[in-house]
């Protein structure tokens, strides 16, 4: 599936700043299962923007407005193509979870985090609901399971609610049903990472398919699980559909704060209103006319994933 997206942010300070230094993570990443065609930052007021990969392996965009201004406007632009997943099969025995090389390998994956701080009663919640099971697939899907079952509920939490508080309530957004599965796991001994992208759909908590080619959308959160033998494999508790070509991934990290979309520093007054806006939009895979043209994305190549140069009867 190939997918346009703009992502935009607008900071209105309501006074003058004079100084703000910002990174952004908004790009979506290039692996496997996605390609990025194209991806463009801009900002209003301009600035120079530069970029590097962090530590987990997201791509961080950096800029700074030295000027003074009382608005700021940051607009991502991108174009993926997305390609179906495998799935892990259901031999892999617990067992495997204990292999002391494998453990070390995916640490961090397997401790607490600050916003994955689990206490008696999430850890006492995912014993009990993998009772039985016998392979690492089933675990994880367990677990997918009794999360996806709490009422999706905006408004309900904030960045930074801890995964007891979510458990309790019985609600709340998708980084939440991310936190708290990934909370699980890693009490089970699954490695689970934090996966922020988009989601092309109309409704986060259903997931429900779009009948036109564009859609408003906000950024979406999802869980990946170490399975031994397999890979990383993406599973998204909020709705319990498969992670397939409608997600987009942006980063991945322990929790929240590793990929948080827009972070920064700002000399002025503290108050000021944020807003996002962030649409999708539906392409054909090959684009009409010729591939190349000014104004077309090019065709790309399905294996190699590079843009594919024309030939005499294209």
């Amino acid at each position: 599936m190939r997918l346009d997206i703009r992502y935009v942010t607008r900071f209105d300070y309501g006074d003058t700043v004079v100084e703000s230094q910002n990174e952004l993570r908004a790009c979506p990443a290039s692996d496997a299962h996605q390609q990025v065609v194209h991806y463009r930052v801009t900002t209003d007021p301009a600035s120079r923007v530069s970029a590097y990969v962090d530590y987990w392996g997201t791509r961080v965009d950096t800029f700074g407005i030295a000027a003074s201004h009382e608005q700021l406007e940051v607009v991502a632009s991108a174009t993926v193509e997305t390609t179906p997943r495998s799935e892990p099969t259901r031999d892999v025995a617990l067992a495997a979870l204990s292999d002391p090389g494998w453990r070390d390998t995916h640490l961090e994956f397997l401790q607490r985090s600050p916003h994955v701080a689990w206490g008696q009663a999430v850890a006492e919640r995912a014993r009990s609901v993998v009772d039985g099971v016998t392979d690492v697939r089933g675990l994880v899907e367990a677990v997918e399971g009794e999360v996806g079952g709490l009422e999706y509920r905006r408004g309900r939490t904030v960045v930074g609610v801890h995964v007891e508080e979510v458990l309790a309530a019985g609600a709340g957004v998708c980084q939440d049903f991310a936190h708290l599965s990934i909370a699980m796991l890693r009490v089970l001994g699954v490695p689970a990472r934090y996966v922020s992208g988009y989601f092309f759909t109309v409704d986060d908590s259903t997931g429900a398919v779009s009948e036109t080619d564009e859609v408003e959308v906000e950024t979406h959160a999802w869980v990946e699980a170490a399975i031994p033998g397999y890979g990383w494999w993406a599973v998204d508790p909020t709705n319990r559909q498969a992670v397939g070509e409608r997600h987009v991934t942006i980063g991945r990290g322990r929790d929240y704060d590793d990929v948080a979309p827009l972070r920064g520093v700002f000399n002025g007054a503290p108050e000021h209103r944020l807003s996002v806006n962030v649409s999708m939009r539906r392409l054909a895979l090959e684009p009409i006319g010729t591939p190349g043209a000014p104004g077309l994305f090019p065709a790309i190549d399905a294996t190699s994933g590079l843009p594919r140069r024309p030939t005499s009867d294209s």
